[in-house]
């Protein structure tokens, strides 16, 4: 069963220094995107920096109007919803953002901090309300005695702990991880990505775990979407995205991968030209004009996402032809 659905979502940004109207250009950050994410599962969504992973996620949850297209969580289209009813759904739907030092309020203690939520729906008494913040302190690996704290006085660690205490204080069950690691120190990322995946199980939880990093991406998902210029590309089950990949895209990615072995010799894949601009984009397959297996028609139509057996999804005219 799926918990969230997009259908044919879109966001696009009008840039605002044309003096005429009609000549303000358009940046088509998503351009038409149906996805579904089951419950109690991790979708990791993976792509360049700019092709619209976080503002899909950010779509997904409503802290973005779309430009078209609807996006459904449980059942519900809430695409159209009026305020109260988008604040009503704040209690199942949280964000975890990348940066937990921005995110946080430098002028406000722990509590006041993770207690936001609770303030904001009046969820019990003032003396209810600390007791659950502590509880949740204890779930994430603080110790309650640093509750009265600003954030400068924690690492980067424990900021992003503080930032997922929040988002799960409301015990939603549904959250963006918005690349929730990347900020962080190498060495306590896998502590911080083992306490989501407790916590997840704990709580019931339904991640979009969004990243850049595909190594990453392998350990925590379940399933796999590749995402280039605003356009899913490629969609499948974990393990068969990685042992069949089929996009020249996503095999470029995959390439890129750092192999832990000073006895293999990586061949990564490499593309020529640059990304094309999202204001202007190329006729056709939006991969086109660096893929190094183009073909006649991949600069004529746009391929579209189909099934290539057993839920594998690529957009590729290639696959589709049978020739990856």
């Amino acid at each position: 069963m799926s918990l969230l659905e997009t259908r044919r979502l879109k966001k696009y940004f009008s840039l605002q220094n044309a003096i005429l109207p009609r000549n303000r250009a358009t940046v088509k950050a998503v351009d038409g995107v149906d996805l579904s994410i089951k419950q109690g599962e991790t979708l990791g969504l993976v792509g360049e920096s700019g092709c619209g992973k976080s503002t899909f996620g950010r779509l997904c949850l409503r802290l973005l109007d779309p430009s078209g297209g609807e996006v459904y969580f449980g059942g519900e289209d809430i695409s159209h919803c009026q305020a109260e009813q988008m604040r009503q759904l704040r209690r199942k739907m949280q964000i975890i953002f990348q940066d937990p030092y921005s995110a946080l309020n430098p002028r406000m203690k722990v509590l006041d901090a993770i207690k936001a939520p609770l303030d904001a729906f009046g969820e019990g008494s003032r003396k209810d309300r600390k007791e659950q913040v502590a509880q949740i302190m204890e779930r994430v690996g603080l110790r309650q005695d640093q509750i009265y704290r600003f954030p400068h006085e924690f690492s980067g660690g424990q900021r992003q702990r503080i930032v997922i205490a929040r988002a799960l204080v409301l015990k939603p069950s549904f959250v963006v991880c918005d690349e929730p690691v990347s900020a962080l120190d190498v060495s306590v990322r896998s502590q911080v990505i083992n306490l989501m995946r407790k916590l997840q199980r704990d709580f019931s939880l339904t991640y979009l775990f969004i990243s850049h990093d595909l190594s990453l991406i392998k350990h925590v998902s379940d399933r796999v979407a590749v995402m280039y210029l605003g356009r899913i590309v490629e969609l499948a089950a974990k393990d068969e995205l990685f042992k069949h990949t089929l996009h020249p895209y996503t095999q470029a990615l995959m390439s890129a991968i750092p192999i832990p072995d000073a006895e293999v010799k990586p061949q990564p894949i490499l593309l020529k030209g640059e990304t094309p601009s999202p204001i202007s984009l190329p006729p056709g397959c939006r991969f086109s004009a660096r893929c190094p297996q183009q073909t006649g028609i991949c600069v004529e139509e746009e391929p579209v996402l189909r099934d290539m057996g057993g839920g594998h999804f690529a957009a590729c005219h290639l696959c589709t032809a049978g020739v990856l």
